[in-house]
């Protein structure tokens, strides 16, 4: 959370974070393709060489103000490849809430546990948890033929028993109420902070 006191404006930052090719980025530019352009930034990507890191930010009218000031919402995805370690510390620092986004297909269930492994890791380098961090799990590619079930998703992943949703990003189908309920639950937080 960064306080513009000029402006009257609450920055806050959201992070999809998932394993390679889970739908992150899909997310970022179904969200950003369907907001009002006047009230969004422009969608940057930052390219590695396999991956990329796809950012804007908009402001959200809905939530109304925080003690008086205008949210201002930044997302961000992390690159999902575990050689990018180090950019995704990065990409996390000053995070206020976070989307994981898992791949719903049998044979990602490992690297979704690692990269939900390497999330905790992360954020308790920098003194916090999952287990009392505002985020949500996204559990995307509901579409493709076999997926994994439901009950085994939540009893492998959601051991903290956070808001979850079925999604299938490049339909858009859960994207926005994934992105609704960690908005809801960071503002919640913030509110708790100030």
């Amino acid at each position: 959370m960064f306080i513009n006191w000029a402006l009257q404006e609450i920055n806050l930052k959201i992070v999809y974070y998932g394993p390679g090719m889970s739908g992150k980025t899909t997310n970022l530019e179904y969200i950003h393709s369907k907001l009002d352009p006047s009230l969004t930034g422009d969608l940057v990507s930052l390219k590695t060489k396999e991956d990329r890191t796809i950012f804007f930010d908009f402001m959200q009218i809905e939530v109304g103000k925080i003690k008086g000031k205008k949210p201002k919402f930044n997302l961000y995805t992390v690159p999902g490849q575990v050689y990018y370690a180090s950019s995704r510390k990065v990409i996390l620092n000053g995070v206020d809430g976070i989307v994981f986004v898992a791949d719903s297909q049998p044979h990602r269930m490992e690297a979704n546990i690692e990269t939900l492994l390497d999330l905790e890791s992360n954020l308790k380098a920098d003194g916090q948890s999952l287990e009392s961090f505002p985020w949500a799990i996204q559990y995307n590619k509901r579409d493709l033929p076999g997926v994994e079930s439901l009950d085994v998703l939540q009893k492998r992943l959601n051991f903290f028993n956070v808001p979850s949703f079925e999604g299938v990003a490049v339909k858009g189908d859960g994207v926005f109420s994934t992105l609704k309920s960690v908005i809801n639950l960071v503002v919640q937080n913030v509110q708790n902070q100030l």
